[in-house]
């Protein structure tokens, strides 16, 4: 298992050649310290597992690796279905003011259409994701102020990954120099 930086993870899922709108995520506090805990699945591109803490609120600090090359039915399990209520995705910027222009008449497009017509609030969130080209992109379980029972049973899942993870992720706060949360 190799632990790398979290951004470093998120590179690796918006690099993946796969459906982008099939991305599942399920996320929440993370257990015994500051921060908070990411799964991030695919079918076909794998599992990976992010620990981030705000350092400051201008920045970000966290480990992450993968840890499943696919996601059978037993993980999965612990995935929202595709109907679920929470969105999530993972964006990149645009390459150059040509494909931002192009985006930004494609997004135009799209809530126009949406404002004519009735839909649901899901239909309209992966019509942006599509029409922005986000990599990544669908259904999450998520709770801002405790951990979603998926993400327990993904941490007993993955209790190597999980403590590992854990151990970096201390190391990182500590070098930082916080100790605490803020708000």
């Amino acid at each position: 298992m190799r632990i790398r930086e979290w951004q470093d993870i998120l590179e690796d899922v918006t690099e993946r050649d796969v459906d982008p709108e099939d991305w599942r995520a399920v996320a929440g506090d993370r257990a015994g310290g500051v921060g908070e805990d990411m799964y991030l699945a695919h079918p076909r591109a794998g599992v990976f597992f992010l620990k981030t803490y705000a350092k400051n609120p201008f920045e970000v600090r966290g480990v992450g690796t993968r840890v499943a090359r696919n996601l059978d039915d037993e993980i999965g399990s612990f995935m929202p279905e595709r109907d679920a209520g929470s969105r999530f995705a993972v964006q990149s910027p645009p390459e150059d003011e040509a494909q931002a222009e192009t985006v930004g008449k494609r997004l135009e497009t799209v809530l126009e259409t949406h404002a004519d017509a009735p839909t649901r609030p899901q239909d309209l969130f992966d019509d942006v994701m599509e029409a922005i080209e986000s990599p990544a992109f669908g259904p999450m379980a998520y709770d801002q102020y405790d951990r979603p029972d998926e993400l327990e049973g993904l941490a007993e899942r993955f209790e190597e990954a999980d403590e590992l993870l854990n151990s970096e992720l201390d190391d990182l706060i500590e070098t930082d120099e916080v100790d605490r949360g803020f708000m």
